[in-house]
């Protein structure tokens, strides 16, 4: 009998039909062990998926707000563009009230008070130098007769010499010398006023 049929044959019968050890022989603790995470290591990764999302959310957000601010930004932007358009507007209108008003107003104030025509002239010729001899001053015929008639003697002892044109509108006149020429017309000294406000109005009869 081999040995192998020996061994078996001095087993009991329990130990017969007992399940022979799947281990290799020789092997000691084959069977790997599932090591499990501790409490710390397990609220070490808790703490570290929190924080994660914690930044991701901190970065999502303030990207979000980042683009509404500009979206916002953009849309005051906007606005007080609208908003100076609109001003401008309002001033625009309000001064080209203010200048049809004015107009208005100084064209009955020269016929009502047509000798306003004398501190015209005087104040051109307060411009030229005394010395000043030989020039031509343009007026209205009906500005000519007032100014003949209160300055004429001071125009004729400078050799000053009044032209009538219908072409003058009344209340402005216009010096022509040979060193110079001075525009006192209405349409300009109204250009000139229209301009300091900082509008465009042109004079028109």
């Amino acid at each position: 009998m081999s040995d192998l049929a020996a061994a078996k044959e001095s087993r009991t019968a329990y130990q017969r039909w007992e399940l022979d050890s799947f281990d290799a022989p020789g092997s000691v603790g084959a069977r790997a062990a599932v090591v499990l995470p501790t409490a710390a290591q397990l609220e070490q990764l808790r703490r570290q998926a929190q924080e994660e999302g914690y930044a991701k959310g901190y970065r999502e957000g303030r990207d979000k707000v980042g683009a509404e601010a500009q979206r916002l930004q953009q849309i005051i932007t906007a606005l007080a563009q609208d908003l100076q358009r609109f001003d401008q507007a309002v001033a625009d209108d309000l001064l080209g009230l203010v200048l049809t008003i004015s107009k208005q107003v100084l064209r009955q104030a020269i016929k009502l008070k047509p000798e306003v025509i004398l501190a015209v002239v005087n104040d051109v010729l307060a411009q030229l130098p005394a010395s000043h001899q030989r020039a031509r001053l343009v007026l209205h015929p009906e500005d000519a007769a007032l100014v003949r008639a209160n300055l004429g003697e001071q125009l004729k002892q400078s050799n000053w010499e009044i032209i009538e044109s219908t072409e003058m509108a009344r209340s402005g006149c216009r010096v022509e010398a040979p060193e110079c020429e001075i525009d006192a017309t209405l349409e300009r000294r109204w250009q000139r006023v229209v301009e300091g406000m900082g509008g465009e109005n042109v004079w028109v009869e």
